[in-house]
């Protein structure tokens, strides 16, 4: 089968790889028909992320059609149609039964304490081959899967693996609640699905900064209001529209990203390279000898989330930080008596509901999709979505 496979730091590739099997019991192997190129990707492409095994395939966001099932796998059967949830739980565990699936005992290769497993990660995760391919293996199926509603589309779908339901995350970690100002960090798809969430939970304004216009005017299509870091001092312009006070509550939906120049190394542009960029444009952090390693200033959407939220107001994290990447303006949280939670998404304690509600017509979550793209282009996609041009706000693949 074509599958995209990580060979090394901005080295990615359409190869051709084995078909999945079943590997135990309580496996799955689906038919991927629709899949998508997520920020986190580009982190592991980038090297942000480090631990990456070479010959992993990569991808965590698919929709697709069961093909064979294991002994142990009761509630599918081949020909039932999917969307495969980005983070992998066992469903049994205390951690799992208590709604933390991203925190299983069972589901990660490498011990209870190894954290949240997840496909097409670095070795830490697993690894677990992902979803960017033509078939994929799904461990513990009956919880990583989840079935489609027949009036829900394979485009709708997708976007509920991972993007809306980790924003709707970041919006619990936020605590949001009735008549709240939110400010949303990052106006990528996450941030897009973070505005809607909140509103959804409550919130009476959302504010959202971006740098890239076409992605703030995605946040004003949806009535939100837009702050460009280019333009204005985003901290300053968040306590203008809010009295001096601050926002109630703030979503971190950048991570690291924030520290990162906007040329990369994505498929085609020698680490070496890509190295000296990082260190004559961002030397205040970046990986070396597969390690992050922090220097004086935290990401600016944290250190701007920390400056242009309320006192004793609340911050969610679910912008990517890479293990090694350890500075934070802890004491100016302390200070204000802040709440911060982060963490990754428990995908399957949020997609049954989620994908009930875009079947009841009220979002649809299509609409944020901007290109599309063959296997046989993906690559110079993930090019083009590293560079951040533009109208590329999110892109699935159109597997078969």
């Amino acid at each position: 089968m074509k599958a995209i496979v990580w060979h090394g730091t901005g080295d990615i590739r359409l190869d051709t790889v084995d078909d999945p099997k079943i590997e135990e019991p309580t496996d799955a192997v689906i038919r991927v028909t629709r899949g998508a190129i997520c920020g986190t990707d580009l982190h592991l492409v980038r090297g942000t992320m480090p631990g990456m095994r070479p010959g992993t395939v990569l991808g965590h966001e698919a929709v697709g059609v069961v093909t064979e099932v294991g002994s142990a796998v009761r509630g599918f059967t081949p020909g039932d149609r999917v969307v495969v949830c980005s983070t992998i739980g066992c469903g049994t565990c205390s951690y799992c039964r208590a709604g933390y699936y991203a925190q299983c005992d069972t589901a990660n290769p490498n011990g209870p304490a190894a954290g949240t497993s997840f496909f097409g990660g670095p070795e830490t995760t697993g690894p677990v081959d992902g979803l960017q391919a033509e078939y994929a293996r799904i461990p513990h199926a009956m919880t990583t899967l989840v079935p489609v509603p027949e009036n829900v589309t394979d485009d709708q779908a997708v976007l509920v693996s991972d993007i809306y339901p980790t924003a709707w995350f970041g919006a619990r970690l936020a605590e949001i609640g009735d008549g709240d100002t939110v400010l949303v960090m990052g106006a990528g798809i996450v941030g897009q699905f973070a505005a809607l969430s909140a509103r959804q939970q409550g919130a009476s304004r959302v504010l959202v900064v971006d740098g890239v216009e076409s992605r703030l005017d995605a946040a004003r299509a949806q009535h939100a209001e837009p702050i460009d870091f280019n333009r204005e001092d985003p901290v300053e312009a968040v306590r203008e529209l809010t009295g001096g006070i601050g926002a109630d509550r703030v979503i971190d939906a950048v991570g690291v990203d924030a520290q990162r120049p906007i040329s990369g190394p994505v498929a085609d542009q020698p680490a070496e390279q890509f190295d000296r960029e990082r260190d004559e444009a961002a030397p205040e952090a970046r990986p070396r000898n597969g390690q992050w390693v922090p220097g004086d200033a935290p990401s600016l959407a944290a250190r701007w989330a920390i400056e242009a939220v309320a006192k004793a107001g609340s911050i969610g994290v679910i912008g990517v930080y890479p293990p090694g990447f350890d500075h934070f303006p802890l004491g100016e949280a302390m200070n204000k008596n802040l709440t911060v939670k982060l963490g990754n998404c428990n995908h399957r304690r949020y997609v049954p509901k989620l994908l009930d509600m875009v079947a009841a017509g009220t979002v649809d979550p299509a609409k944020f999709i901007t290109r599309r793209a063959e296997p046989e282009s993906a690559i110079e996609a993930y090019r083009t979505f590293d560079r951040r041009e533009e109208g590329w706000l999110k892109t699935v693949l159109d597997v078969s």
